[in-house]
């Protein structure tokens, strides 16, 4: 799938909401779309690997860790898992780990940066509610495209 999120601002802009710029692309697949669902949850990843277990059908993880900096929500072999079960990427609002590994994986993985301590296992948070950052709300069953210009939200799919 050929994207591009400048264009698609372009052609639908009203439809579409735009995250603020904070995100950097980690994962190997550079520009990634699919419907989304939500986590939200703090320097715990338990659910983000349950959820990834499953089969993507090329959904979008959208992960909202708080914007912890101080642990790694995603590291290598979540992201295995994610490229393994088909899904199109994966959001984080926080950090990964293993991003040299990542960025040689067919998936999308955008964060705000790295840390290299893994997280507690309390399986603690909450799945498929909307959640807000970057000036925008995720709200499960909408549409995210991503790509190097950003990240935007759309009710509909546009592609």
């Amino acid at each position: 799938m050929d994207i591009s999120t400048a264009d698609l601002c372009d052609q639908f802009e009203s439809d579409v909401r735009i995250c603020a710029p904070m995100f950097r692309s980690f994962g190997g697949r550079k520009a990634f779309a699919g419907r989304i669902t939500t986590l939200k949850l703090f320097e715990d990843n338990g659910l983000v690997r349950k959820a990834l277990e499953a089969p993507g059908q090329g959904k979008v993880l959208v992960i909202d860790g708080g914007a912890s900096m101080r642990r790694a929500l995603v590291g290598d072999q979540i992201a295995a898992l994610a490229a393994k079960n088909d899904w199109s990427g994966v959001v984080v609002y926080g950090c990964i780990r293993d991003s040299a590994a990542i960025g040689n994986m067919d998936i999308g993985v955008f964060a705000l940066g790295t840390h290299p301590l893994k997280t507690v296992k309390r399986n603690e948070g909450q799945v498929d509610i909307t959640v807000n950052f970057g000036g925008i709300d995720f709200v499960p069953g909408h549409h995210l495209y991503a790509d190097g210009d950003g990240v935007i939200v759309s009710a509909r799919p546009l592609i």
